[in-house]
């Protein structure tokens, strides 16, 4: 790549801090990133010679729009800037796209460009399947979106359901009734919404039916209208499963299907996920979302364990 020269003027002094970070830790992430550039600092001047120059210049542009907007730059939030820019996408855009304002006041926005892919295929399809590893909000997003549709009055109900499937622990040793068995499995479900609802007024949904979690087997023979459903866990469905769930969407109703595929434990293997994609790649207002390593916003060894896991194959070693 040819070498070339930019100069960056920070519009205040004030910014400043906040682009390079604490000791210039900010800086040092940047020029790690690219060292076959040489980056300098006078004042409110950064100037970048040798390497991709414009390409810097537009991470460190991305950075003041981003300081801009209000928001404090950290290393993780640094790294995720500079991978959204190494694929073309602007960060000024994803990171600030507010999806719902959370019960503690907390904004929801996307945190990668993924996210950013996921959140608007559910805003602009009927049937969103996301797939992809732990960690990278596939639950949460969906959760989020459906709130933002019930207070938009767009649906008039949210069906959180997921197939109750152990992972290695048997269901029927957990004491109580069918739904106190069930509600492990749903808990992540009902753990989001207390976060985007305040717990009196998320209690009060699920009284009044506006909000239903329930197992996948009680969706049979049912017809869903006016409804954001959210299946969770989707790998564990079986074919015929996943076939009964898609057919209850009915009319006014909007369906976000998630699952990892390289976590599948039903008996036999048969995930319903599993293959679905050449089948429904034809349908209109159906999309898939695939997320990755990248995506992963919780700790960073989490991303890390999950790009080696992808580098094996997504199943780990095996066992002989």
């Amino acid at each position: 790549m040819a070498s070339s020269q930019v100069k960056i003027l920070v519009p205040g002094n004030h910014l400043m801090a906040g682009l390079l970070g604490q000791r210039d830790e900010l800086l040092r992430l940047v020029e790690e990133a690219h060292p076959e550039a040489t980056i300098s600092v006078r004042g409110n001047e950064i100037s970048i010679a040798g390497g991709d120059a414009a390409g810097i210049g537009r991470l460190f542009e991305e950075m003041i729009l981003l300081l801009e907007a209000g928001h404090a730059l950290d290393t993780t939030q640094v790294r995720r800037t500079i991978e959204m820019i190494g694929e073309d996408v602007r960060p000024s855009e994803v990171l600030t796209s507010e999806l719902v304002r959370s019960a503690r006041g907390r904004t929801v926005r996307p945190k990668t460009a993924g996210q950013k892919r996921y959140a608007d295929a559910i805003a602009s399809n009927i049937v969103t399947f996301g797939i992809g590893p732990a960690g990278t909000g596939k639950s949460y997003l969906a959760v989020a979106l459906a709130v933002q549709a019930l207070q938009a009055h767009q649906v008039s109900k949210i069906i959180l359901t997921r197939p109750a499937v152990e992972a290695g622990e048997r269901l029927g040793f957990l004491p109580g009734d069918l739904m106190a068995k069930v509600d492990p499995y749903l808990r992540p479900l009902y753990d989001a919404l207390h976060d985007l609802v305040e717990p009196e007024g998320a209690q009060r949904l699920l009284e009044r039916g506006t909000v239903e979690v329930a197992p996948l087997a009680f969706m049979r023979g049912r017809t869903l209208n006016s409804s954001f459903i959210i299946l969770d866990e989707a790998q564990n469905t079986s074919p015929e499963q996943m076939k009964m769930f898609l057919t209850r969407i009915g009319f006014g109703s909007k369906a976000v299907i998630t699952g990892d595929v390289t976590q599948v434990d039903i008996p036999g293997g048969r995930s319903g996920l599993r293959g679905l994609e050449p089948m429904l790649s034809g349908v209109q207002d159906l999309a898939f979302v695939h997320l990755g390593a990248r995506d992963v916003v919780r700790h960073r060894i989490v991303a890390d364990i999950v790009a080696a896991y992808e580098a094996h194959g997504g199943d780990g070693p095996d066992e002989r």
